[in-house]
C-alpha cells in the first residue's frame, strides 16, 4: 500500500489504502473462472483440520493447503497465516464465520501481502524491512494521531504510524494484538500475529460476517471507505475462486 494514499482514519484507529484499486483479471484471458458477485465474498478453498495448539508456528501445518492455492499469487507463508487465523476464529468465535479470503483481501489492499515497497515475508512470518506508514501528523490528507506508545512499536515518539502487513496503529495493536506463532510476542510486523489480530478485530466489529450487514460493518469499521470495502470484496472474491486479486 502506498503510504501517500492514506486519507482517513477509522473510528477504531485502523488505516487503509484506497490506492491500487485496479482488479487484476488474468491479463485479458477469457477462460478463467468468473469472479462471483455479492457480499460477503466466497469463503474459498476449505481448510483441512489441523492442531491449532501445536507447538511453534502452528500455521505451517497448512503448507500443503497453501501450495494448492498458488494460483492466487499469494505467498505460501501468507496463505498459511490467513488460513490459520480463520481456523482459530472458527473455534473461538464460531458465530463470526470469517473466511480466510476476507483476511487475504484486506492484506492485499494494505500491503500486497507484506511485500509493499520491497518488503518480504520470511518463513517465520516476519515481514522485513518493517512496513511503516506516514507520520499521522494532520497534514493535508493525513489524520492527526499523536504518539500513543512512546515510539516503542512504530519508531515514532511524536506521531503514530500504521504498522505491518495489516497497517495497525499502536493504540489498536496494544488493545487487540495477539501472538499467533507461539513465540510469546504479539508482533505487528509478523504476518501470523497480524492476520489473527485482524480477524479478531473484524469479528468484534461486525459480529456475524456470514451475512452482508455484519461483513460490511466490520469492513467499514476497519476503514471508513466504501471504495476500500469494495476493493477488499473484489480481491477476496477473486481469491475465493483461485484467481489473483
Amino acid at each position: 500500500m502506498k503510504a501517500g494514499a492514506r486519507a482517513a482514519l477509522s473510528r477504531a484507529g485502523l488505516l487503509g489504502s484506497v490506492a491500487a484499486l485496479v482488479l487484476l483479471t488474468g491479463c485479458g484471458t477469457t477462460d478463467l473462472t468468473p469472479i462471483p458477485e455479492g457480499v460477503p465474498p466466497g469463503v474459498g478453498a476449505p481448510l483441512p483440520p489441523i492442531d491449532l495448539d501445536a507447538a511453534g508456528r502452528s500455521a505451517v501445518q497448512l503448507s500443503g493447503w497453501a501450495k494448492e492455492q498458488d494460483s492466487t499469487g499469494i505467498s505460501r507463508t501468507a496463505l498459511e497465516a490467513y488460513g490459520y487465523a480463520a481456523a482459530v476464529m472458527a473455534r473461538s468465535r464460531p458465530d463470526c464465520g470469517i473466511a480466510w479470503t476476507t483476511i487475504a483481501g484486506i492484506a492485499s489492499v494494505e500491503s500486497r501481502h507484506g511485500t509493499h515497497h520491497g518488503a518480504s515475508v520470511g518463513d517465520d512470518g516476519k515481514v522485513s524491512p518493517p512496513i511503516r506508514g506516514l507520520a499521522l501528523d494532520g497534514s493535508p490528507g493525513v489524520a492527526l494521531v499523536k504518539d500513543t506508545d512512546g515510539g516503542k512499536l512504530d519508531g515514532d515518539s511524536v506521531y503514530d504510524r500504521a504498522m505491518g502487513p495489516f497497517q495497525f496503529i499502536a493504540e489498536t495493536w496494544q488493545r487487540y494484538g495477539v501472538d499467533a506463532n507461539g513465540d510469546g510476542i504479539a508482533d505487528p510486523d509478523n504476518i501470523d500475529d497480524a492476520s489473527l489480530t485482524a480477524a479478531r478485530y473484524l469479528c468484534v466489529s461486525g459480529g456475524d460476517l456470514t451475512g452482508a450487514p455484519g461483513w460490511e460493518k466490520a469492513l467499514l469499521t476497519y476503514n471508513q471507505s466504501a471504495v476500500y470495502m469494495k476493493t477488499v470484496r473484489d480481491r477476496a472474491a477473486a481469491y475465493s475462486v483461485g484467481r489473483r486479486g
